[in-house]
């Protein structure tokens, strides 16, 4: 079974394009969520968090408040550092046994920060989903409630663009003037043929 990953840059479509794997039959791993889920639910996961960060951080219900976590490493690059290095291993060990117990020609993780973290070496073949920067602003300003300065602070922690481009097996364009369906329906038949 082949491990594929799917990456881009916030606002590329990368869930829009795994949403039509999907609908094909095959299984997405999205790691964005799954490391939300462990980070509530692992309890390993969770002690780590609490230990670094410190009980502040709970919410009602002794839930780790995502949003108050956020507000603190999204301003300060060691504590992000800090919070990477207790997810990141977790979604690792996370995925390898999800893949495991599927049964599929290939499987799907999708996951912004696939180069970033170096788990793009764990997989066969990488797909990044790709679109201009003011078409990506346009749509996550659209779907979700941050600003354009918090887009343009994401958008500067992960790699640009084009080195995505350059570092992956395959592209998709998402541009809105190409159809994303022929070009999923074509690297669908490249994966059935290895």
């Amino acid at each position: 079974m082949l491990n594929i990953g799917v990456t881009g840059s916030i606002g590329s479509g990368k869930t829009t394009v795994c949403q039509i794997f999907e609908t094909l039959g095959i299984p997405v791993y999205y790691a964005d969520n799954r490391g939300n889920y462990l980070l509530q639910n692992n309890d390993k996961v969770k002690s780590q968090v609490l230990s670094a960060f410190g009980e502040s951080i709970r919410g009602p219900g002794q839930i780790i408040d995502r949003a108050l976590l956020a507000e603190i490493v999204f301003n300060d690059s060691a504590k992000l550092d800090t919070l990477e290095k207790i997810i990141h291993p977790a979604v690792f060990e996370d995925f390898n046994t999800w893949a495991a117990s599927k049964k599929s020609p290939y499987v799907i993780k999708e996951a912004a920060l696939l180069f970033e973290t170096g788990s793009y070496k764990e997989l066969d073949k990488i797909i990044t989903v790709a679109a201009p920067f003011e078409i990506r602003l346009e749509r996550v300003l659209k779907r979700s409630q941050i600003t354009e300065e918090q887009v343009r602070a994401r958008e500067a922690r992960q790699w640009p663009e084009e080195k995505k481009i350059e570092m992956a097996d395959f592209v998709i364009q998402n541009t809105e003037r190409q159809l994303l369906m022929p070009q999923v329906l074509e690297l669908h038949k490249v994966f059935f043929a290895l």
